[in-house]
């Protein structure tokens, strides 16, 4: 059983804005809640929106008393079946854009990926010339690394990031695929990696959107049915997100940070609507950036 401290929040994590005028939004579960989460047995914490930025976050916060009670788990049972094929093709995209970006600078590149998992994206990063280390906090998924995937011990680190041991100035590429919303304090994670990378150096992260579609559309069922539950992140149960994001919190939080945003887009990813659904639903996602997925670049000033 999963037990908590509930920290609350008086401030943003992003902007920094005193949060006494916070938007509430509703409860969230700690469980899947499905259509009809009244007819669950759970505990709740209030989802709340900063008013300043738009960043979305439960308050009070849920901590687990142990961090492992959380990323315990076996990779296994974190990700599906498909997570483990080889794919050339896997994070290509996102080397093909840092290079892009990346102007002139080409040779003897270092890179970091925070929240490594499995080392899936370290070795891509070597197959295109890209000397990577990896972060990851969980000792299960570490430890795949090494015995599955030939990551060598001196390339990883098992450590949470405020207690991760890089020389500052080191990095001309990092990124942070799918972690950010999972860290307590994402601000200080965007801080200690711009401490990490060379000025100039490029910051990659993917988080989900605030204005994801499918949850306003979730959120609206609720509503019909006089529930104040929203299907907003999912700070007690797997994948355990802790914030949604957009655009502005990275600009008010660059201020804080000290880095410009170079790149962004939204993508729709998958919809978890009906199928039928999805030829009406895509195309509208795409026209509003109402997509799940908000990719973002940042480069260290």
């Amino acid at each position: 059983m999963i037990t908590y401290d509930f920290k609350e929040i008086l401030n943003c994590n992003m902007c920094g804005v005193f949060l006494k005028g916070q938007k509430i939004l509703g409860k969230r579960m700690n469980c899947s809640q499905g259509l009809r989460p009244s007819k669950k047995i759970g505990i709740t914490t209030t989802v709340c929106q900063c008013k300043s930025c738009g960043l979305i976050y439960a308050n009070p916060l849920p901590i687990p008393t142990i961090m492992a009670q959380h990323y315990g788990m076996p990779p296994e049972d974190y990700w599906n079946d498909s997570y483990f094929e080889t794919d050339d093709t896997y994070f290509s995209h996102q080397i093909d854009r840092f290079f892009k970006l990346n102007v002139g600078n080409s040779s003897n590149v270092k890179g970091l990926d925070i929240g490594a998992g499995i080392g899936k994206a370290m070795l891509a990063m070597e197959l295109r010339g890209i000397s990577a280390f990896g972060l990851e906090p969980s000792e299960p998924f570490f430890n795949h690394a090494i015995n599955s995937m030939g990551i060598s011990t001196q390339r990883i680190q098992n450590s949470s990031i405020e207690n991760a041991l890089y020389s500052d100035n080191t990095f001309d590429f990092i990124t942070f695929g799918a972690v950010l919303e999972h860290l307590y304090n994402p601000s200080e994670s965007i801080r200690l990696a711009l401490k990490w990378a060379k000025t100039g150096g490029i910051i990659h992260i993917e988080v989900p959107s605030a204005n994801w579609l499918t949850n306003k559309i979730s959120n609206l069922i609720y509503k019909a049915q006089g529930l104040d539950y929203v299907a907003n992140i999912s700070p007690m149960h797997n994948p355990f997100h802790l914030y949604e994001f957009t655009p502005k919190a990275f600009v008010k939080n660059g201020f804080k940070n000290n880095y410009d945003i170079i790149f962004s887009k939204f993508h729709i990813c998958t919809t978890y609507l009906p199928k039928f659904l999805d030829t009406i639903i895509k195309p509208v996602m795409s026209s509003t950036n109402t997509g799940m997925q908000l990719e973002i670049w940042l480069r260290k000033l």
